[in-house]
């Protein structure tokens, strides 16, 4: 039996919406399963002698591993994998992936963006054309902020992190970062706590992952350490911030305005946010063009392919790096 036909055999479930890319080659390539979501209790008798892989957007818990009893790995799409009980998987020998790498230039892109609209008001400079207010009222507003002259502090300095930072680098601003600890190689001014960090920089850019250390880190001691110039900018997880506390800083000056692409209870916006006069948000688009979702898909389902084949993960997470093939 060749490999492709090995393939043809494996059992890959597929829960909710997938990217279409990623259906298309596992079809092709795998025999594929679908539930409406992660939930054990769709679980078919078949699926529980059959399924060994999983290909997900969606959070899969203790709960959805132990409904699977034969499940060897899970193919995450994203490269935060927070909403993946890692730890479980690594005790019942569950191999977890992700996508890194492929999305980094483009996040970073994105949060550039989303920085320069925060700071600059040109969403709302672009409706003031658009509706006819430039014909009927004039100019517009001079912008009350600039990034001239600001310190940009990365809450999170990863992949992405780094790559952000170069691109401020261009711009001429200076950066530091807080992290768990020091990355080696980096000239970046350190700080050890992310109160430091608020404390020292007037723009702060979190591009942290999800989970329990990072609950609503940026919480209103942060936005106090970060000042009435400040400008809070999220790319990596709503989870951690604390959002009841960012709309109170919008509203009361604590901090000038916050440019947001992530939150808490996606797609749930809170109201006090939306009607934030001094917000630019954004529906999760970091990594959303056609080619960047394109190079996820293919990833993901190259960790699928992999591990049936060579029995080895291309981008394991850091976890479940030991879990090792079965028979």
């Amino acid at each position: 039996m060749t490999k492709a036909e090995q393939l043809q055999t494996v059992t890959i479930l597929v829960p909710g919406d997938f990217n279409d890319h990623a259906i298309d080659r596992i079809n092709h390539t795998f025999r594929r399963v679908t539930v409406e979501r992660a939930d054990p209790s769709l679980v078919t008798d078949e699926m529980r002698s059959n399924v060994r892989g999983i290909a997900s957007f969606a959070g899969i818990n203790a709960a959805m591993m132990d409904a699977l009893p034969n499940l060897e790995l899970i193919a995450s799409f994203g490269v935060g994998y927070d909403s993946v009980d890692v730890g479980h998987a690594a005790a019942k020998n569950i191999m977890v992936t992700n996508t890194p790498d492929v999305l980094t230039e483009e996040v970073a892109d994105t949060a550039i963006g989303l920085l320069i609209n925060t700071v600059r008001d040109l969403p709302r400079a672009e409706t003031w054309l658009r509706d006819g207010s430039w014909v009927r009222k004039g100019n517009y507003p001079l912008s009350r902020l600039t990034l001239r002259g600001r310190n940009v502090g990365i809450f999170g300095m990863g992949r992405i992190g780094q790559a952000i930072a170069r691109r401020l680098e261009a711009f001429g601003l200076p950066v530091a970062y807080h992290n768990r600890r020091h990355v080696e190689g980096l000239s970046y001014q350190y700080h050890p706590t992310l109160k430091g960090l608020a404390e020292a920089v007037d723009t702060l850019i979190s591009v942290a992952p999800g989970g329990a250390s990072t609950e609503k880190a940026v919480n209103a001691e942060i936005l106090s350490a970060l000042g009435a110039n400040g400008i809070f900018v999220n790319i990596g997880r709503g989870s951690t911030v604390d959002e009841a506390a960012l709309a109170a800083a919008l509203a009361n000056g604590t901090i000038a305005a916050a440019g947001l692409d992530v939150f808490a209870d996606e797609p749930n916006v809170p109201k006090a946010l939306l009607d934030a006069p001094n917000t630019s948000l954004l529906p999760h688009v970091g990594s959303a063009s056609d080619h960047t979702r394109r190079a996820m898909a293919d990833l993901c389902v190259d960790n699928l392919v992999s591990w049936f084949t060579e029995r080895r993960p291309l981008t394991p997470v850091p976890e479940t790096v030991s879990v090792k093939a079965r028979g």
